[in-house]
């Protein structure tokens, strides 16, 4: 793939380019130097030997007669499934993953809201505005005290995870008319632990080999997850640690000080993350980091929780900022600045034991589903956090002792990048007056052409981390296009310098310019990780009715421009079936369903009113995007 970008693959390219951050750049030459294994060799060696049947979606390997490829010659598995519905039902169970994943994480924060309700957390609840409107929409009682009232939140939550009927929180959260759409297609969900019972079992050999009801399951289970886990999930977590407001943040491998003693939770949790800088103000601790040879005790963020951690928590001398997506996880863990690298549920690296020995650092697993070799093992459990952070800070500030005298330490310190991050539905309103009016009148005026959410993960699969993301956030914000991002590739976006005030006066057209400039605001919105896809639906929705339209009416569109995993692809039939142009790359396992690829890039269209786009090209891109957004504004009048 690089080869085919750049003339060559990264080892003999000439100019080490993986990567659109020079800092990434940086430290991959120093990590080919030591000879570790590293993401971006691992993908340019794979690349030699992969599969055109998987690549293509068409190999099943479920049951005992197989593995099964579709060909000219062999057009049916041994089941007798076709091509068709391999393709969907492998689709299918990547969606089935993503949705496990996402309500996992909202079961833990339900937990955890209770636990603190019942006083056995250090965390108190920091926005009881959220409790209000969960209990409205859980019909749970308002004139209960507030923690008896947060405590009967998280059980009814978890009830309904496993509701076996119509959703209530679909039936409390979706507008209208999109209900109306969920119920006419038949993917009105059931709660998420019971769509993921029928779905499951729906993907086994002999049970559905037809390419539409699987599809149909995917759109079901994408409804299941934005409303029955991601909103949730954010009100929670909302009530639990803040909702953000805007604020300046530092991002990048600078914010690593090898003069201190770095932490970094890594992974997509924030309830240890949150700990840490709260137990490493301890004036007790800071003071052993110093007689240990430190300045201090910093906790840095790394990949999603990073980004839930920058976007409620001020750049202090506790918390130093976010240093990148998971692409750049071996890079920055071989600067010779890290301590502990504390891993909760999600992109932690298989192989970071090499790393550690030579780098000396840590790894500890803080979470029961995280299997990282080498990790040494101290599972959060809501309760223990304390215990857990404190056991962390004591074990960072001895391995500080050691990594200071025997390990080299890379000077980064020019790689800084400031963002202004922390946006939300509320943030928007509050700088808007208390009113979306504002908002919509820009919209309305063509000050603003449209909005569109970049959610993303980073992938090398289309080019060097992040090139897409960036390139096409700019090709849009110049046609004076409003973007949000979130995702792994928000973190791409911040290190490029694009979620700043001077990127309006240096990328963006006139008139998002004179917008950004009469608001304050970036061009580029940071609404945090990839489970602030629920935070950006509800924000769609809310200018959805604002207007008295339904979701698929807006000027508004979505782009993955580097999906990587499963997550992503839940994510993206969470936009189709909320009716909403969805552009994706790399290329997802289709193309070997002729009917799959129209269904998806065509006929959905006429069912939600939202459909799947590809490409490669950020130009190529921007316009089919555009396109869509002016078709839009054309039927709205505006």
């Amino acid at each position: 793939m690089f080869k085919k970008l750049f003339g060559g693959a990264p080892e003999d390219n000439g100019n080490g380019v993986i990567s659109i951050h020079n800092s990434i750049n940086y430290m991959y030459k120093r990590v080919k130097e030591a000879q570790l294994s590293n993401v971006a060799d691992r993908f340019e060696a794979m690349e030699k030997v992969r599969c055109k049947f998987c690549k293509e979606g068409v190999s099943c390997q479920l049951c005992s007669m197989g593995p099964c490829r579709i060909t000219p010659q062999t057009p049916r598995g041994v089941c007798g499934i076709d091509a068709h519905g391999i393709v969907m039902r492998n689709l299918l169970h990547k969606t089935n993953m993503g949705l496990a994943a996402y309500t996992y994480h909202a079961r833990e924060v339900a937990e955890t809201l209770k636990a603190t309700a019942e006083g056995k957390t250090i965390y108190k609840i920091k926005d009881p505005t959220k409790i209000d409107l969960l209990a409205d929409i859980l019909n749970v009682d308002q004139s209960l005290e507030l923690n008896e009232k947060a405590k009967a939140v998280a059980e009814k939550y978890l009830q309904l995870l496993a509701e076996n009927r119509e959703s209530t929180l679909v039936e409390k959260l979706a507008p209208e008319s999109r209900k109306a759409v969920f119920k006419k297609l038949g993917i009105f969900p059931k709660g998420p632990y019971q769509e993921l019972v029928d779905s499951v079992t729906r993907g086994m050999t002999n049970i559905d080999g037809d390419y539409i009801t699987l599809a149909l399951a995917a759109l079901r289970n994408g409804v299941a997850s934005v409303f029955g886990s991601l909103v949730p999930l954010e009100l929670m977590q909302d009530a639990l640690y803040g909702t953000p407001s805007p604020h300046e943040g530092e991002v990048d491998l600078g914010v690593l000080d090898p003069d201190y003693v770095n932490i970094l939770p890594n992974g997509h949790e924030p309830f240890v993350g949150q700990a840490l800088i709260e137990i490493a103000k301890d004036e007790k601790f800071q003071q052993m980091a110093k007689e240990a040879g430190a300045k201090g005790i910093r906790v840095v963020g790394s990949i999603e929780t990073g980004q839930e951690l920058l976007a409620r928590n001020p750049i202090s001398e506790t918390f130093a900022g976010l240093t990148s997506n998971w692409i750049g996880i071996e890079y920055f863990l071989s600067s010779g600045a890290v301590d502990v690298f504390a891993m909760d549920m999600n992109c932690s690296l298989a192989n970071l034991k090499e790393y550690a020995d030579k780098y000396k650092f840590k790894l500890v697993a803080v979470s029961n589903i995280i299997g990282v070799p080498g990790a040494e093992r101290l599972e959060y459990k809501p309760g223990n956090e304390k215990e857990i952070a404190r056991k962390i800070i004591e074990m960072a500030i001895e391995n500080f002792k050691e990594r200071k005298s025997s390990v080299k330490r890379e000077e980064l310190s020019q790689y800084r990048q400031k963002a202004i991050v922390g946006f939300s539905a509320e943030a928007i309103i509050n700088a808007l007056g208390g009113s979306l009016t504002p908002l919509l009148e820009v919209i309305k005026s063509g000050d603003i052409k449209g909005v569109v959410a970049l959610v993303n993960c980073t992938t090398l699969a289309n080019g060097p981390q992040d090139s897409l993301t960036v390139n096409l956030a700019k090709e849009l914000i110049k046609r004076d296009i409003l973007v949000i991002g979130a995702g792994c590739g928000n973190a791409g976006l911040q290190q490029a310098g694009l979620e700043t005030l001077e990127a309006a006066e240096k990328y963006a057209g006139e008139r998002l310019k004179g917008v950004c400039k009469a608001l304050g605001i970036p061009p580029v919105l940071s609404f945090g990780t990839c489970t602030d896809t629920g935070r950006i639906v509800m924000t769609v929705v809310a200018i959805a009715n604002a207007l008295g339209v339904d979701t698929a009416d807006l000027p508004v569109a979505v782009t993955a421009p580097e999906y990587m995993e499963q997550k992503a692809v839940i994510d993206g039939f969470s936009a189709v079936a909320m009716g909403l142009y969805t552009h994706v790359s790399p290329t997802p396992p289709v193309t070997g369903s002729d009917k799959v690829v129209k269904l998806l890039l065509e006929d959905v269209e006429s069912l939600t009113g939202g459909k799947i786009a590809i490409g490669d090209d950020p130009v190529q891109v921007a316009d089919g995007i555009e396109a869509h957004i002016l078709k839009k504004r054309e039927a709205l009048g505006i």
